[in-house]
């Protein structure tokens, strides 16, 4: 989704005004960023994803939940609120004390990359999300082609990053100890790429 950051308020004002809003804005210490509508192929792609979560963590019998892009994380030490594509959550769900709609302690985080957003998805929203001390894991999806970046904290400062290329290829998550097939996350996808090359993990 496209950015666009508005003015200056405080969290309580933020807060306030999400609650009357019906689109989605995320908080940067003090500035609205207004969100824009999605693509056909980030609808899709991020509705897969998610239920493929639900799936894999069931299938398990985890004591886990995957929740939809409709629920904002807060991040302490970046003053934020945001919203992922998807996310998973295990054990009980903590919210942030002043609202009991923002989640802080998921375990892994999905986003479906847009053209406007790719950058801030793999640099500074990524910095945001590793000062959660429950956040574990990060999928990053192409919803251009069938490429999906999979990075996991192995142990504190260390990240371990795997990319998937094709649709023949299946995703290891190791927070859920589940596979997903990239079939599965594009179904019904429309017009994707084809990669120009292949990556033998």
């Amino acid at each position: 989704m496209a950015e666009k950051k508005l003015g200056q308020i405080s969290v309580t004002e933020y807060l306030e005004l999400e609650g009357q809003s019906d689109v989605k804005n995320e908080y940067d210490n003090g500035a609205i960023v207004s969100m824009s509508g999605g693509t056909l192929n980030h609808g899709i792609i991020g509705n897969n994803i998610n239920t493929c979560l639900n799936n894999a963590i069931r299938s398990k019998g985890m004591g886990c939940m995957a929740i939809n892009g409709d629920v904002r994380i807060f991040i302490t030490n970046a003053n934020s609120f945001v919203y992922p594509d998807a996310m998973v959550i295990c054990g009980p769900i903590e919210t942030f004390e002043a609202d009991e709609n923002s989640v802080v302690n998921p375990v892994l985080i999905v986003e479906v990359l847009s053209k406007s957003t790719e950058s801030y998805d793999r640099g500074d929203k990524f910095h945001k999300y590793c000062s959660l001390p429950s956040f574990r894991e990060y999928i990053l999806i192409d919803q251009y082609k069938p490429v999906i970046d999979v990075l996991y904290r192995e142990k504190a400062g260390y990240w371990k990053m795997a990319t998937y290329i094709g649709m023949e290829k299946s995703i290891s998550l190791n927070t859920i100890h589940s596979e997903i097939s990239l079939e599965d996350i594009y179904r019904n996808a429309q017009g994707l790429l084809q990669p120009q090359f292949r990556l033998e993990l």
